[in-house]
């Protein structure tokens, strides 16, 4: 098939994202139970980190790879005023990835649009009623157990009075702490972003276990910063999580941009047991992360400092269009 210029590199960023997404992301599902059970023996935090950084490598460093090597050199090498054919597998890759993208796009589309009903639901029988430690808390006049973190941009803490009431001050300030903590690690835009990333393949949730292992890892440190080393808001926490559990507030569905205290009662055993245990001395991935960034920058700056380099993709990127 004859396409035009704009066609061509339109088809061209299409597959070159397809071929380098591809490929990284069946690298990151053959070790995403060699990572998840490394991210469970660090900190928290930086185990959370570290799923997150693994399940949107692909997409990233494929948008890279579009941006920085196949525009440019499509751009200066490939002479506009002659019109050339595509081959069947350069198109089949650039459908498939379009499809892709609109179901990762479709998929975020819809939470937002539920994240949103939830949020407008509930603050429809609320109000703002007190402020904690600088964050406005919206008390909602329901008996149903709610307690959860909604919205991207400007996120809320929602509470009902019931669970407010069957709380005990220490447990619920412990419990709003949780909150806080998902609100200053953004961890609801971070949800966000889990949805936008592509799949390998349409229907194929190949990194449903590593967002669910984020998810699971999340908690884990949104509870280490609400306890904040502290045994008594330790033990407090556990209590506020039985007693949400026993009220029923599990059960209640919070969307999947929000953070609610309680996602299901699936997690709750271990959840108990790390804030009743003594916290273990865990080992911190920083200094790994600072080293990896560190290398992949020198090395794409090497990369493209290369006089060839632009030339190269743009001889393979031939070689894909035919």
């Amino acid at each position: 098939m004859t396409l035009p210029y704009l066609v061509r590199l339109l088809s061209l960023s299409l597959a070159c994202f397809f071929l380098v997404h591809t490929v990284l992301a069946m690298a990151v599902w053959a070790v995403s139970r060699r990572a998840i059970q490394r991210a469970e023996r660090l900190r928290p935090k930086d185990g959370a980190t570290l799923l997150l950084a693994l399940r949107l490598l692909p997409a990233a460093a494929a948008l890279a790879a579009v941006a920085l090597l196949c525009v440019p050199s499509f751009l200066w090498l490939e002479p506009s005023e002659t019109a050339e054919e595509a081959g069947l597998a350069c198109l089949a890759a650039a459908l498939l990835v379009g499809a892709v993208w609109l179901a990762a796009v479709a998929r975020a589309a819809q939470g937002l649009v539920r994240s949103c009903r939830y949020r407008r639901t509930w603050k429809s029988v609320g109000q703002p009623a007190f402020v904690m430690e600088g964050w406005a808390v919206w008390v909602v006049d329901a008996a149903a157990p709610v307690l959860a973190l909604a919205g991207v941009v400007r996120p809320r803490i929602l509470l009902s009075r019931g669970l407010m009431e069957a709380l005990d001050p220490d447990q619920l300030r412990v419990a709003l702490l949780h909150e806080q903590a998902h609100c200053r690690s953004r961890d609801n835009l971070k949800r966000l972003a889990l949805l936008l990333a592509p799949q390998i393949l349409p229907g194929w949730r190949a990194f449903h276990a590593l967002e669910r292992a984020w998810a699971r890892i999340t908690e884990w440190a949104a509870d280490e910063s609400a306890a904040g080393g502290d045994e008594q808001r330790r033990l407090a926490l556990a209590e506020a999580l039985v007693r949400a559990v026993r009220l029923g507030c599990a059960g209640i569905p919070a969307g999947p941009l929000a953070a609610a205290l309680l996602e299901g009662p699936g997690d709750l055993d271990a959840r108990v047991q790390r804030l009743l245990e003594a916290p273990p001395e865990r080992k911190s991935g920083r200094r790994y992360w600072r080293a990896a960034v560190g290398l992949a920058a020198a090395a794409l700056a090497v990369l493209l400092l290369q006089p060839g380099t632009l030339y190269s993709v743009h001889w393979l990127l031939e070689g894909l269009m035919r």
